[in-house]
């Protein structure tokens, strides 16, 4: 039940990680606070697909 999913940063779109969710655990869209190299800090990181 464990599905693919890229995490794209907020400030500046890009795709710079990806990751497994439990789609049964996690119904909605997942966002984590991650490191963007693009913008050297941490920013907030949604899933996208």
């Amino acid at each position: 039940m464990r599905i693919k999913i890229q995490l794209a940063c907020s400030e500046c779109k890009r795709k710079n990680y990806a990751t497994m969710k439990n789609k049964k655990n996690t119904t909605g869209k997942m966002s984590l606070k991650k490191y963007c190299p693009f913008d050297r800090k941490h920013t907030l990181h949604k899933e996208t697909k």
